[in-house]
């Protein structure tokens, strides 16, 4: 794994109602969620909460974009609805950052590049729902933009388990280091 002096924590989606799709196994990831975080803050390593927030009636969304058009008018992902905040079982603490996209990947529609420069990171964790969603779009997106990347497993969920899997053990792979939460705990650890 690529030593992570200059590492980030991405946790990307991990928002009320995003989260509540996952009933079954929200609480594992959550708890993998919380261990990422602790692990990071114990280590100097910035923590940044991702989520996907519109402004009132949504007209950042296109009626071409087919994963958003449905929230046009709705207000399920205003910026203040309670579905849109960060679920309260990982809720960002004193010193964390809190970035809002208006796309699948972190990076689109954001301010986070900026802030993830300014901060030196060139490593990022990423952690987040879903799998398919925000991880996928967000390392594709910080590979073109040449950060380093880790992937933690167990920090990540999708609804569909096999294409969760196959981006994890196939995709993934080529161009991070797919760890787990406690393998990456480990090794920051050593670092220390």
């Amino acid at each position: 794994m690529t030593a992570m002096p200059d590492a980030a924590l991405l946790l990307m989606d991990v928002q009320v109602s995003i989260v509540d799709r996952f009933a079954g196994g929200a609480e594992q990831l959550l708890a993998a969620v919380n261990r990422a975080a602790a692990a990071a803050r114990a280590n100097g390593i910035p923590v940044v909460y991702v989520r996907v927030a519109f402004r009132p009636g949504a007209p950042e969304v296109d009626p071409n974009n087919r994963i958003f058009a449905g929230l046009a008018g709705s207000s399920a992902f205003a910026e203040d609805a309670p579905g849109a905040q960060i679920h309260p079982a990982v809720a960002p603490q004193t010193g964390d950052i809190v970035v809002t996209k208006k796309r699948v990947s972190a990076f689109a529609g954001s301010d986070l590049d900026m802030v993830l420069r300014s901060r030196g990171a060139r490593t990022l964790v990423l952690a987040g729902i879903a799998t398919s969603g925000v991880v996928l779009s967000t390392l594709r997106q910080a590979t073109d933009l040449d950060y380093a990347l880790v992937v933690l497993r167990d920090g990540c969920a999708d609804a569909d388990e096999e294409v969760h899997r196959v981006l994890l053990d196939k995709v993934f792979a080529r161009q991070a280091d797919v760890v787990t939460v406690d393998e990456w705990i480990d090794e920051i650890g050593h670092r220390s």
